[in-house]
């Protein structure tokens, strides 16, 4: 399955993408696709609402498309996590995961405007697999468990400030929480349609340039090491985000560095899992 949140920032309402093309809503089942809905097992009572064919159909055009997990618990991510972009932005290849927080505020819709930060010389763009947790996750035994607790997954752009994240600070949170910094989607999709996220083809491309093409097989670490990995040193809960890290291409590691500027536009998607687009402006 696909879900998705169709409606006005605030005023979405959760549906369902069906495999006839079909949108289905899902109101009935829960009022939203939240840390609340992955614990009450809803993945699994959407798909039986859908089966049952008991869901209203829904006219899904000039209908702006949401993030579609309601503003996360928390945003984690993984830097440096392709062996290309390491090399890019001159870092050495890291022995464990770089682990920074992104404020789930930043978390937006797939094709909503993002904003550049006042002051910014340095905004950039890196498409990235999210992982959304399903299930509350804390010590678990190994990466072989990391399965039973991912709801699916989504594309997601990491958007960052290069300059905050890099030169204002030790740590990178200045640059990678500026609002709208996170857009998400268009879909969530469960995991069973995903059976290996170390297969998929990652691209992004800038006023219609390519600039990013790669694959999650090239990650340093896989998505289930990522998982158990995260689960030794946090709790992570229904609704969380992971993002996993980003292949060569971005315009830090870019000759001339070509930051992005108001009047810019971003396309970028994942192999089964959609496609984005945003236009930038200033904040």
């Amino acid at each position: 399955m696909k879900l998705l949140r169709l409606g006005a920032p605030g005023s979405e309402r959760p549906a369902v993408l069906a495999d006839d093309g079909r949108t289905y809503d899902l109101t009935g089942v829960t009022p939203d696709i939240d840390g609340s809905f992955f614990a009450t097992d809803g993945v699994e009572r959407a798909r039986t609402a859908l089966r049952a064919g008991t869901l209203a159909a829904l006219n899904t055009e000039g209908e702006r498309v949401g993030a579609p997990v309601a503003r996360p618990g928390k945003v984690v991510c993984v830097g440096l996590n392709y062996r290309d972009h390491a090399a890019e932005t001159g870092a050495p290849v890291p022995e464990r995961p770089v682990v920074f927080m992104k404020d789930p505020g930043t978390v937006v819709g797939p094709h909503d405007t993002v904003l550049v930060p006042r002051g910014s010389e340095k905004t950039d763009w890196e498409v990235e697999l999210a992982v959304v947790i399903g299930r509350r996750a804390r010590y678990l035994d190994g990466p072989r468990d990391a399965a039973d607790v991912i709801a699916g997954y989504a594309v997601s752009n990491d958007v960052s400030e290069r300059a905050f994240q890099l030169e204002l600070s030790p740590q990178w949170d200045l640059g990678k929480s500026c609002e709208t910094f996170n857009p998400l989607g268009p879909w969530l999709v469960t995991a069973d349609e995903i059976p290996d996220p170390q297969t998929l083809g990652l691209r992004l491309s800038v006023n219609g340039v390519q600039r990013q093409n790669g694959t999650s097989e090239d990650m340093v670490f896989p998505v289930a090491h990522i998982v158990w990995y995260l689960s030794q040193y946090m709790v992570l809960e229904p609704g969380d985000v992971i993002n996993t890290g980003t292949p060569a291409g971005v315009a830090l590691g870019l000759p001339g560095a070509p930051y992005l500027r108001a009047g810019d536009t971003v396309e970028l998607e994942i192999d089964g899992l959609g496609r984005q687009r945003q236009t930038f402006e200033d904040a």
